[in-house]
């Protein structure tokens, strides 16, 4: 992923995918948008829209996995889109760990006094925002394996 372009942050849901942007630097992240799933079709020309739009030069997909760091069911089907995704934009992709960004979203938007309509509305993308912060404060690894929380890699079939 190149500097100076835009990373883009992947909340994936079956229903709503919650995005953000970061800017051009790549050390702040933004809430951008939900966006409401339609079909492939419909959701591809969003995504090549959204990528050349927003100057965007790689993605972050937020991998779901169990607090010990396992992946799940839920793990494959995200796997599966960002492959989808990045044959799309012809884009990276780098999948990176979201747990509890969903719940840190909530949790802000609801100290924030919104009402649970207004936080419906947002939460997908502040998840989105969130995750995509704790990558860029990171460092961006390129390579970003979910592990355990206790920071201690138990399962050899998981690579850090």
């Amino acid at each position: 992923m190149t500097t100076k372009t835009r990373l883009l942050g992947v909340d994936y849901g079956q229903k709503r995918i919650g995005l953000a942007v970061s800017d051009p630097e790549r050390k702040l992240a933004f809430p951008l948008e939900v966006r409401h799933r339609q079909n492939r079709q419909q959701d591809g020309d969003y995504f090549r829209s959204l990528v050349e739009r927003e100057e965007i030069g790689g993605i972050v997909l937020g991998l779901p996995v169990h607090l010990d760091g396992r992946e799940s069911a839920k793990s494959a089907e995200v796997r599966r889109f960002g492959a989808w995704l990045a044959e799309l934009v012809a884009l990276p992709i780098a999948f990176y760990d979201e747990r509890f960004s969903t719940v840190m979203a909530e949790s802000a938007l609801w100290q924030a006094g919104l009402t649970h309509r207004r936080r419906k509305q947002r939460r997908d993308k502040v998840a989105a925002q969130m995750m995509l912060q704790a990558y860029l404060d990171a460092g961006c690894p390129l390579e970003a394996t979910p592990g355990a929380l206790d920071g201690n890699d138990r399962h050899e079939d998981h690579p850090r």
